[in-house]
């Protein structure tokens, strides 16, 4: 090794990155592979396993003023919740919620979204065990209520609108997110979605929204682990929402993501951070994986230990499509169907990766609502769609089984 080393120091200097984009990303990958067989074992919660009822929530959908897609989320919460609120940054007319306007004058030091989530809080009265918040697409799902614990994540399963690549890059998404059933272990859950998350009113107004962050919600748990300590649960119910409509929403919202937590890392205790960081840069290099397999094929023989550097990187490389599995899985995909989403898993993991490579050479400060589309614009690109598939849905039932979709493939017509 020293002999190649000090014989080729340019080569050296080059297989050296490659060892450690390897390390890094095989980190990341072998803590994946732990949270997923070993720490979510408990950790998912069903429907039905359930102490907190409908009279023990409050809704609240956040929105700027977006009517005709908030509707159509008020009509998915199930009648016996009572108690939806719709919190806008706009005046909007909605049927079957109490419409809260975020006055313009108010000032506090959460910013965006957090600014609306923190005059809700302030003002908007609560009686409920728990809140829960919904993005303004959010369609819920399978509802029967919520185990008890501090916060509960539920999961998601967002809905094709249009954008074959981006659906395709949720998918494999949905599958990477299959770790959070491990976070009931980690006193700082690693990130949470805001789109369908309950939180404790008690807890709530302890911590308080009121900090400038573009990841309110991830920001959130992270404090109120710190100062109090949180119990978390993850009730797989799948709400449904919306695939970004395009690459570029894609990316932006990618951006904004790893951003915001990027900036907010700083609220995790040390220990934490190893694994975090290790986490932010695979998600960004994951197009390096493929070229850490094509390194190993181009090496051999010339520097030592680049047989195991190829077992290695293929490994990783196979990661990747195991993603993708529990991805489609998640999504009731047909087993028939799923060579052809492992064949365009590659397609996939670039296109998410796009946004987070993007966030960490060009981190954005502030907050872009992601683009949705209307609900009879969802219904049209789904053949297998009624007319009010969406629109008319009961939250308390399940909303459509993804293989019974008929999806085409080509990945390229966007």
């Amino acid at each position: 090794m020293i002999s190649f080393a000090t014989g080729n120091p340019a080569l050296a200097a080059v297989v050296a990155a490659l060892w450690v984009a390897l390390l890094l990303y095989g980190a990341s990958a072998v803590w994946w592979l732990l949270e997923a067989t070993v720490l979510a074992r408990g950790g998912r919660v069903e429907p039905d396993e359930v102490e907190w009822g409908y009279d023990d929530v409050q809704v609240r959908i956040l929105t700027i003023d977006a009517e005709e897609v908030v509707q159509a989320t008020v009509n998915a919460v199930p009648q016996a919740l009572d108690d939806v609120r719709v919190i806008a940054e706009k005046p909007i007319d909605v049927e079957g919620a109490d419409v809260h306007v975020v006055p313009e004058e108010f000032e506090c030091d959460a910013t965006n979204k957090g600014r609306a989530v923190e005059w809700a809080r302030r003002v908007v009265p609560c009686d409920r065990e728990y809140v829960l918040y919904l993005d303004e697409d959010t369609i819920m799902a399978g509802f029967e209520g919520l185990p008890d614990a501090d916060v509960v994540q539920f999961t998601e399963k967002p809905l094709y609108t249009g954008s074959r690549v981006a659906y395709l890059s949720e998918i494999f998404r949905v599958g990477y997110q299959y770790e959070q059933f491990a976070f009931h272990k980690l006193r700082y859950p690693l990130y949470a979605w805001g789109g369908g998350v309950a939180v404790r009113h008690s807890l709530e107004q302890s911590i308080t929204w009121d900090v400038a962050t573009i990841t309110e919600d991830t920001n959130f748990i992270w404090r109120a682990a710190d100062q109090l300590g949180v119990s978390f649960a993850v009730l797989d119910v799948r709400f449904r929402n919306q695939a970004p409509p395009s690459l570029r929403a894609m990316a932006k919202q990618r951006r904004r993501w790893i951003s915001g937590t990027r900036a907010d890392g700083h609220l995790l205790p040390l220990r934490y951070r190893p694994v975090y960081y290790t986490r932010v840069i695979a998600w960004s290099l994951s197009p390096l994986v493929p070229l850490l397999v094509f390194a190993s094929l181009i090496f051999p023989g010339t520097a030592p230990g680049m047989e195991w550097y190829r077992t290695a990187s293929l490994a990783l490389f196979g990661i990747l499509f195991v993603y993708t599995l529990v991805g489609a899985a998640a999504y009731d995909k047909h087993p028939l169907t799923w060579p052809i989403y492992l064949l365009l898993t590659p397609v996939a993991f670039l296109a998410h990766s796009a946004g987070a490579l993007w966030g960490i050479v060009s981190p954005v400060t502030t907050f872009e609502v992601t683009e949705k589309v209307t609900p009879d614009a969802v219904e049209r690109v789904h053949e297998s769609m009624e007319p009010g598939t969406v629109t008319d849905h009961d939250g308390s039932k399940r909303l459509m089984r993804e293989s019974d979709e008929e999806f085409t493939f080509d990945v390229f017509d966007d």
